[in-house]
């Protein structure tokens, strides 16, 4: 299954095609972009455990290691936006023919947020002095909850650039019709009127410092919900734009202490204001994808030290997650009249699954078993088909319980930076035990 979705979404003609049409200053030999792309996909996916490593078991690889690591290294970031988008476009038709539910019928959804790469390996020349981590960059990524597929990506190699000027040119791919949903580091006046411009609709948290208001409505009377109660009032700002303010008052605070949350939006009237404060909370979906990114996918490579290369494997996971997701789907379709309601696949689980059989079904199997579908019907057929041969046990994903609140005590730095022998605290707690 993940051959095939893999097949069909980045196929190898079709990356070339890209790399051909976007590219800036590289120029393919012997080394093809499409050869980069399925070496990294390979170290995503967890069936190779570094580029070296998958480059040397590829018997059609024509260049040298270190020709594959300088073509990897100069990868330019307009390809990495082309191949998010463009194989995002490319399975869309597939998950609607598996099928899908909208969170706001009639609305489609777009979730905004940055993801910094963390430190990697100071292996590049000029970074062996540097006391400090070296940050490769970082990439202000668009989420759609409703497909689980990530449709946009634009990365920066400057890690301390702006994520508000990042978000702008994802922006002008809007259209009407959308509803962009961002924390309030994306509270400013050129994002909101960006969106404005090309009549998309905007669900944004309001900052301590928001953007100067000229005028504000009264608050209507608050309305009780599930977390607190919610009112709203209108906001008037430079350059005549009038929007709906609501206010979010909490019954618990958040871990961050906030009790009281504020959004501004530009839905229309027949979007209530309960509905606002309840889609802000989809917001935490590309929270959640961050984090199977980071523990179900290798989107974090710390021996890629260039800045480049860091960020084509960050989008290198994001494909194999795209991709991971569609198989996802196709197996909670193939079973869900099967399993109780609420049953759902997991991420984690699935990708085991993959690693731990995939090798053996390339040998296994033969080419034509595998080969690529021509359309998204006769693709969604086939997965719904082989995702029925799978066990739901094995893939169920486990349900975790209540968090237990635990009390923080303030420790000095001699004693958190103290160590201890397992081995003997064991045998000192099987003494005490009676």
């Amino acid at each position: 299954m993940a051959n095939l979705v893999l097949e069909h979404a980045i196929s190898a003609e079709w990356i070339d095609q890209i790399f051909e049409e976007h590219r800036q200053r590289q120029y393919p030999r012997e080394l093809l972009f499409s050869t980069i792309v399925e070496l990294m996909s390979l170290v995503s996916l967890g069936l190779r455990p570094s580029l070296h490593a998958a480059a040397r078991q590829m018997e059609t690889l024509l260049v040298t290691l270190a020709a594959l690591y300088d073509k990897v290294s100069r990868t330019e970031p307009a390809l990495l936006r082309a191949l998010v988008t463009g194989s995002a476009e490319r399975l869309a038709p597939t998950i609607k023919e598996l099928g899908y539910s909208s969170i706001l019928p009639g609305w489609q959804l777009r979730v905004v947020d940055g993801n910094h790469l963390p430190s990697t390996e100071k292996r590049l020349g000029a970074l062996r002095r540097e006391r400090g981590a070296a940050r490769p960059g970082f990439s202000v990524v668009v989420y759609n909850p409703d497909l689980d597929q990530v449709v946009d990506l634009q990365p920066c190699e400057d890690a301390y650039a702006s994520e508000r000027v990042g978000v702008l040119p994802l922006l002008a791919s809007a259209h009407e019709g959308q509803l962009w949903m961002a924390d309030r580091l994306y509270c400013t006046l050129p994002v909101m009127q960006a969106c404005e411009e090309v009549g998309a609709s905007f669900i944004i948290r309001q900052p301590s410092k928001h953007p100067r208001l000229i005028q504000e409505g009264e608050w209507q009377e608050p309305v009780p919900v599930k977390t607190g109660t919610v009112r709203e009032q209108m906001i008037e700002l430079k350059g005549g734009h009038c929007w709906r303010r609501i206010e979010l008052t909490l019954q618990t605070s958040t871990d961050s202490g906030d009790s009281v949350m504020w959004f501004w939006s530009n839905l229309p009237e027949s979007i209530s204001a309960e509905q606002i404060a309840d889609l802000y909370r989809r917001r935490w979906s590309i929270e959640r994808m961050f984090q199977r990114l980071e523990s179900v996918l290798d989107s974090e490579i710390e021996s890629l030290g260039s800045r480049r290369a860091a960020l084509l494997g960050f989008a290198s996971a994001i494909l194999a997650y795209n991709v991971l997701a569609v198989v996802k789907r196709s197996v909670e379709q193939a079973h869900r009249e099967t399993q109780p309601e609420g049953w759902e696949a997991s991420t984690f689980h699935l990708a085991v699954q993959v690693r731990s059989g995939y090798q053996g079904m390339q040998i296994a199997l033969p080419s034509d078993y595998l080969s690529s579908q021509k359309s998204s019907e006769t693709l969604a057929q086939r997965l719904m088909a082989l995702a029925r041969n799978i066990k739901p046990r094995q893939v169920a994903k486990s349900k975790r319980g209540l968090k237990k609140a635990k009390p923080k005590e303030w420790l000095e730095g001699r004693a958190a930076n103290a160590h201890v022998s397992t081995d003997r605290v064991l045998k000192a707690h099987k003494k005490k035990t009676p």
